[in-house]
Parts: C-alpha cells; sequence; structure tokens
C-alpha cells in the first residue's frame, strides 16, 4: 500500500491484529528483510512495515535526514490512522532511526528494539569513507554499495543463496536514495548521551557474529540504558533477522509478551 506522507509516497504493509509494532530497515535494504519476523508474530501483533524514504518501493529523495526518516514513520502511523503507542524495532539504519523517534515522538513510543545498531556518530573518517560510497552509487549504481557491504553483513552460518538474495535487493535500489542514505548516516547526532534518559521498556539485539556493530558494542549501549534487556543469536551476523529468524523471534516474542503483563 502508499502513504502519502511528508510529501513523499511511502510503500508499507501491514499484516496481523493486536498492539502494533513499527518495523525499520537497514541500509541499504527494504522492508522485506522483516517478513521472516513478521511472518512469525503477525498472529499476535500488528505488524507495520515501510520501505523507507529512497528505498525499495518509496519515493526517492536526494536530501534527508535521520529526522526526517523518524517523521515520515510517525506521519505513517497518522495516515493509517494509528494512534496506540507502538513498539519499534530498528535494525543499523534503523536504529539511529529510533533514536530519532525516541527524541521526537516519545508520546507514540510503547517499546525500543535496538537491533545490530551503535549509539555513536560517525567518526570523520567514517565519514569521509560514506561520501566516497555516494559518490560512487551515484556514478555507477547501487550495486556499488551492495558490493562494498556484503562480505560483512552476514555471518559464517550465511548460504551463498541468501546472501545473493540480499545483493540483489540492495543493488536495485535506487542511487539517489541509497546516496542520500549514506549522507544522512554520516551526519546523524551521536545518542550515546540520550541512552541514559531512554524511559521506555528497551531490548538491545545483537549477532553473536555481527562485525559491523559487535556484540561488545552492544553491550556496551546495553548497559547505558536503565533496565534494558539484552540478547545475543546465536549463528547471525549483522543480519540476524533474515539469519536466524526463529531465534530473533523468540527474543522479540518474550519481550513483546512481558509488556502485556
Amino acid at each position: 500500500m502508499i502513504a502519502h506522507v511528508n510529501g513523499h509516497d511511502l510503500y508499507y504493509v501491514t499484516r496481523g491484529r493486536g498492539e502494533p509494532l513499527l518495523f525499520a530497515h537497514g541500509f541499504p535494504l527494504t522492508g522485506e528483510m522483516w517478513n521472516p519476523i513478521v511472518e512469525r508474530l503477525s498472529n499476535g501483533w500488528t505488524c507495520i512495515v515501510p520501505d523507507l524514504r529512497g528505498h525499495g518501493r518509496s519515493a526517492i529523495s536526494d536530501d534527508v535526514s535521520m529526522a526526517d526518516f523518524a517523521d515520515d514513520l510517525a506521519g505513517l502511523l497518522d495516515a493509517i490512522g494509528e494512534r496506540r503507542a507502538v513498539a519499534f524495532v530498528g535494525l543499523s539504519m534503523g536504529g539511529y532511526i529510533a533514536f530519532e523517534f525516541f527524541r521526537r515522538h516519545r508520546r507514540r513510543l510503547r517499546a525500543l528494539v535496538l537491533a545490530d545498531t551503535r549509539s555513536s556518530a560517525d567518526t570523520p573518517e567514517a565519514r569521509a569513507k560514506r561520501e566516497v560510497l555516494a559518490a560512487a552509487v551515484l556514478k555507477d549504481g547501487s550495486k556499488s554499495a551492495a558490493d562494498g557491504m556484503i562480505g560483512t553483513l552476514f555471518g559464517p552460518a550465511a548460504s551463498p543463496e541468501l546472501k545473493a538474495h540480499w545483493r540483489a535487493i540492495m543493488s536495485l535500489n535506487p542511487p539517489r536514495g541509497v546516496a542520500a542514505a549514506l549522507r544522512a548516516m554520516a551526519t546523524r547526532s551521536n545518542s550515546t548521551d540520550l541512552l541514559a534518559r531512554i524511559d521506555c521498556p528497551t531490548l538491545a539485539i545483537v549477532g553473536a557474529h555481527d562485525a559491523i556493530t559487535t556484540p561488545d558494542v552492544m553491550k556496551d549501549m546495553h548497559a547505558r540504558i536503565p533496565g534494558a534487556a539484552l540478547r545475543v543469536i546465536a549463528g547471525a551476523g549483522h543480519m540476524a533477522p533474515v539469519e536466524q529468524p526463529d531465534s530473533f523471534t523468540d527474543a522479540l516474542r518474550q519481550f513483546f509478551e512481558k509488556l502485556r503483563q
């Protein structure tokens, strides 16, 4: 389905019934990454899964920020008439957006799930690398980003077929949208000081073999969030929901069930 939000068309799907869960995918992916999780949770929760601006089937924007992404998601909730507070599930870049959603739309949050992400801003070196990659994507296509990332996204148990599938999806994302997201990540705020102020139930999840946001990074972030829970997903890398969907869903289900108590 399509919702017109903040001057842009956002593609989204909803599935299931129950308390609302809002999913934000990583870079440069699409909402499809959440399909294995939605299939397992939609019997008890309403799953709201958009393609972020500039990704998948949503409209392209040449200039976007993490705040824009967060406002888009709040606008999507308005567009579909979802007034209940949501549990926000964000992976990697989706986690960066989750921090902005907390800053800007706290009243709409029931809980946070921060998966394979980090709170710190980019270093100057990391920002420079993103700028170089953004230029390469605009020149040579999104395949540049897919080829550069595919080797670090997955754990050692991931099959060649799974890697090829996601490499193809990343390669098909519009270059302008991918470049804009790279620049948004490069200029995002440092959210480390925010962690101690997070006052909603929070779950941190990380793949045991994540080479991008390592378990140590996630454990440190978890320790700074009052009352947060932590789950390490065995056999998974950065793409834990698609690598180990049963374990990932089990972690979510246990967390969400506690919210009902």
